[in-house]
């Protein structure tokens, strides 16, 4: 493998693992916000006591995510050297602002938080944490709107060969980047209401502790039904966009090869890059490519022959990637439902509590393929139509590339076992 390649293997998995931990910092920040705000206003121990459970994991997990979020940043000047020089006018303003602006409120208010409880009043505690949720998701939406620059560039111009800071809010007010923050958000919410309800579901099915795990597990399905009905509306809107920004992309997401009016979207699909074409197709819904990106059943769709062979995505990944995001999308919908009916009888629903418990891992595996789609889908583009990733590396040694990238896994996956391994004895001791 060359340099590109393998600094696009390094920067994958150290986002990816990084992104393992930012979901759940985001989600639980609101969720602890609403437990201490009840306690603050009601006097009931039962959610003083639901927020110190909870509180321990938030704080052991965002502990994790910083450690392996600062690397990421380091990586645009170790390997993705031309990258920086290209765009660093317009992407390095929104990176510095997020740590300026963000980063740093969030980490002292969690130290406000943390140390806090004894000098602060309950009601000026509880407004500590609605702040650490609303940096939270400050942060992201300056890191977001970042990644949607690079999927969609707007507000530049070029001088001198490269582009150049022109119209910041044209950057931060277009609709690319408005869908990406609300798909992401949602599918943090998502998680972490999983992420809770399984847990409570792990207590619920022991009948331990169960007023305070019932009172987790509602506020907790509130997000998930929510959510989980809001992405999928969302998505929808997503597709249509990508069709007119990114048509290569919407494409490859169905596997969809000849340009045609009336564009199905196949439930299963395997495609062959080789050759062109599918090798295998199931379960077709006739029309629904159309409608999804157009919103007409009848309209024409690009398709993938349509497009350069070297400037279409990697097929397989995309396709793969997407149909699994979609089919676990549908299932948090359907299993919050359920337990929208079950939510006044769950410890009478041991079967129903051991799917949820199960069910922890997915939305995790949900976001990953988000963002292989996104990211995989956008090849071979590192900043769409303006820069590609072959042009984007730095020019250095291959060896390199493979220490840094093997050093990362080891650590990474050192840091993994130590922080599933604090937050199960946190979750295994209890309240």
């Amino acid at each position: 493998m060359d340099v590109t390649m393998l600094s696009r293997l390094q920067f994958a998995a150290a986002t990816m693992f990084h992104f393992l931990f930012v979901p759940l910092t985001l989600g639980l920040s609101i969720f602890l916000a609403i437990m201490e705000s009840r306690y603050a206003k009601t006097g009931d121990e039962t959610y003083l006591t639901m927020t110190r459970f909870w509180g321990k994991i938030f704080i052991i997990n965002f502990a994790l995510g910083i450690v392996t979020g600062i690397t990421l940043e380091f990586q645009f000047g170790t390997n993705w050297g031309k990258y920086s020089t290209y765009v660093g006018d317009i992407f390095g303003s929104l990176l510095a602002i997020e740590a300026t602006t963000s980063f740093f409120l969030e980490s002292t208010l969690i130290g406000v938080w943390i140390f806090g409880w004894k000098k602060l009043s309950k009601k000026a505690h509880a407004r500590v944490m609605w702040l650490i949720a609303f940096a939270s998701s400050f942060s992201a939406v300056w890191i977001l709107t970042a990644n949607a620059w690079m999927q969609h560039p707007v507000g530049y111009v070029i001088r001198n060969g490269r582009p150049e800071l022109f119209d910041f809010t044209a950057i931060l007010f277009q609709r690319f980047a408005i869908l990406e923050i609300l798909h992401t958000l949602s599918a943090a919410y998502i998680l972490s209401a999983f992420f809770v309800m399984g847990v409570s579901s792990y207590y619920l099915i022991q009948k331990k502790h169960i007023n305070i795990f019932t009172k987790s597990f509602r506020i907790a399905l509130s997000f998930a039904l929510i959510c989980s009905f809001f992405i999928i509306l969302e998505g929808h809107m997503h597709a249509s966009d990508l069709a007119l920004k990114q048509p290569a992309k919407l494409a490859a997401m169905d596997s969809h090869w000849e340009t045609s009016k009336a564009a199905p979207v196949y439930l299963f699909t395997l495609p062959d890059e080789k050759n062109e074409k599918n090798k295998i197709q199931i379960l077709p819904i006739p029309g629904m490519l159309s409608l999804l990106a157009f919103h007409d059943i009848n309209a024409e769709v690009k398709g993938l022959k349509s497009f350069p062979k070297e400037e279409r995505p990697p097929v397989l990944i995309t396709s793969f990637a997407f149909k699994g995001m979609v089919g676990l999308a549908m299932y948090f919908v359907l299993i919050s439902l359920i337990g929208f009916f079950k939510r006044n009888r769950l410890s009478e629903s041991p079967g129903f509590l051991k799917i949820i418990l199960f069910s922890i891992p997915l939305p995790y595996i949900a976001i990953e393929l988000g963002w292989i789609m996104a990211e995989v889908g956008r090849q071979p583009w590192i900043v769409y139509g303006l820069l590609k990733t072959k042009d984007a590396a730095s020019q250095i040694q291959t060896m390199q590339v493979w220490v840094t990238l093997s050093a990362f896994i080891l650590i990474y996956g050192l840091l993994g076992a130590a922080g599933a391994y604090l937050i199960v004895k946190h979750i295994k001791k209890g309240p």
